[in-house]
């Protein structure tokens, strides 16, 4: 069977490295700093409401130290504004004709990766996880951790496309294949629309008028720019159970990637390829989002302050937007 190489050790990259890894599947990481770190000396543990896990798995710093094989598999799950280097990365270190997988929100990645590479695969990613210190990933998935949609970019499904929902749903994640992928990517990009109202707020801030405002700004800009779009939250008969978020014993949920990016203090959030890439279709269609348009431009700013998760006030908001 062939080696998953997981670029981004993250939250939702480690999820899966422990699941794989525990599944019996040969895993390769590629990390970076004090996570590189922490796996390389003590493996790295999985914290779920079921209990801990604890992998130990093979875990190098950049792809060229990776000795990629012909028949790897690549998960790409840095954030997007990480994935122009990760991609030139793996271009340096030989990746040709693999398989790589974008298990990453936002809509921008699978062309990214597409530029270099010419087997690209789209995935929506369904896993509410955190990754705040070294050595140690939060699920607060159940019944099961999380699910996932895999396609071809932009359509269709291929063979490497069925071999990984198999590989998946033997780690106990519930998978499925999707003709139109995308579809499901745009639906999730809706969701994520709110992880900045969720990070400048505070999570214990009711901002759910505020989320439903921007969503209404995408859909409308969506509809302009002829893209169609489906609920990933939806199972059928391709993939159950239904997804709920629950309490992990002994831990307190930071909220969204954004949330964890700025309490990590990562220097960066995914805001402008989320929020960001409804303002990008507003103006290339001729919609205005004024909306998305400040909560782009606001993350920027609480990244370029340092700011903290609730940093900003619901008033501030509901003076900004209009609300």
């Amino acid at each position: 069977m062939s080696r998953i190489v997981i670029l981004g050790v993250g939250a939702v990259g480690g999820t899966l490295a422990v699941k794989l890894t525990l599944a019996g599947q040969e895993v390769l990481g590629i990390a970076r700093g004090a996570q590189l770190e922490a796996i390389r000396s003590g493996g790295l543990t999985l914290l779920t409401p079921e209990g801990a896990l604890q992998a130990e798995f093979p875990c190098v710093a950049t792809p060229a130290e990776a000795a990629l094989r012909e028949d790897d598999v690549i998960f790409l799950c840095v954030k997007t504004q990480h994935s122009e280097a990760a991609l030139l990365q793996l271009r340096d270190a030989g990746l040709r004709d693999q398989h790589v997988f974008c298990f990453q929100n936002g809509v921008e990645n699978e062309r990214l990766a597409q530029r270099y590479f010419p087997n690209v695969h789209g995935v929506t990613v369904m896993l509410p996880a955190d990754f705040v210190q070294p050595g140690e990933v939060v699920c607060y998935g159940a019944p099961c951790l999380g699910s996932f949609d895999i396609g071809g970019f932009p359509a269709g499904t291929d063979a490497a496309d069925d071999a990984l929902v198999a590989r998946l749903e033997a780690a106990g994640f519930p998978s499925a294949t999707r003709d139109a992928v995308m579809e499901r990517k745009y639906g999730k990009l809706l969701m994520n629309l709110g992880n900045i109202v969720g990070a400048a707020l505070g999570e214990e801030v009711d901002g759910t008028p505020v989320t439903a405002a921007l969503k209404a700004e995408a859909e409308a800009v969506m509809a302009k720019a002829g893209i169609a779009w489906s609920d990933p939250a939806e199972n059928d008969e391709k993939r159950a159970p239904d997804l709920k978020i629950v309490e992990v014993p002994g831990v307190t949920r930071v909220g969204s990637s954004t949330s964890q990016s700025l309490a990590r203090g990562a220097g960066s959030v995914e805001t402008d390829y989320l929020n960001g890439e409804v303002s990008l279709l507003g103006r290339q269609h001729g919609v205005p989002t004024p909306g998305n348009d400040w909560f782009t431009a606001l993350a920027a700013r609480l990244v370029r302050e340092g700011a903290a998760p609730g940093a900003v006030t619901l008033a501030e908001v509901e003076a900004a937007l209009g609300l």
